[in-house]
């Protein structure tokens, strides 16, 4: 195996992941998920043939995202034997009025996206603690944010705004749309 490219979903009680080849298959290795961050959280693991190949429980307290992230990374560390992470793609819901594509994540993007907290405040900061968490425990992997509210921005700018006086429109307030993830892996479904 040349290496491996890993996806994280972070929602506000999981974190899902796949990992996938890097090579030319991009064949899934591992898919999991911790879930239930908060109550009783438990990790799941599968191969790519389905099989479990981890599970872990621990309690409630002390295991937030970031610390549910560092499991997830100690998981995926001895399952891929060794194997270099040539990359991290994270789902990211919001980006702003200026992220409407994928961006690899440095301080200034990072910083610009916890700024965006208040626009999502359930569920920005769940998204951006597993980046933190990776940043903080492997700095040499490149990351990416794949933002929700891409899909929505290319819609004509007369869609983006709402029925309110202008100077609202030019302080910021506008229609993001979410989702847009999904949205556009449908759009593509329906073209096949």
């Amino acid at each position: 195996m040349s290496g491996c490219i890993a996806v994280i979903n972070a929602g506000s009680s999981s974190i899902k992941f796949a990992l996938y080849e890097a090579g030319s298959s991009q064949a899934m290795l591992f898919r999991g998920q911790i879930e239930q961050i908060g109550i009783s959280p438990r990790l799941h693991v599968e191969n790519g043939e389905r099989k479990c190949v981890a599970e872990e429980r621990w309690s409630a307290e002390g295991l937030d995202h970031r610390a549910a992230t560092q499991e997830i990374l100690k998981t995926a560390v001895t399952l891929i034997q060794g194997a270099p992470v040539v990359g991290v793609g994270h789902r990211v819901v919001h980006g702003g009025a200026n992220y409407a594509a994928p961006i690899r994540i440095d301080g200034e993007v990072m910083a610009a996206l916890v700024a965006l907290t208040p626009l999502a405040p359930l569920h920005q900061p769940h998204n951006l603690a597993p980046i933190a968490a990776i940043s903080e425990g492997a700095p040499q992997i490149p990351q990416v944010a794949c933002f929700d509210t891409a899909f929505h921005r290319s819609q004509p700018n007369l869609a983006q705004l709402f029925a309110l006086p202008r100077k609202f429109t030019e302080s910021g307030i506008r229609r993001y749309g979410f989702h847009g993830l999904s949205y556009e892996y449908v759009m593509l479904r329906l073209k096949e």
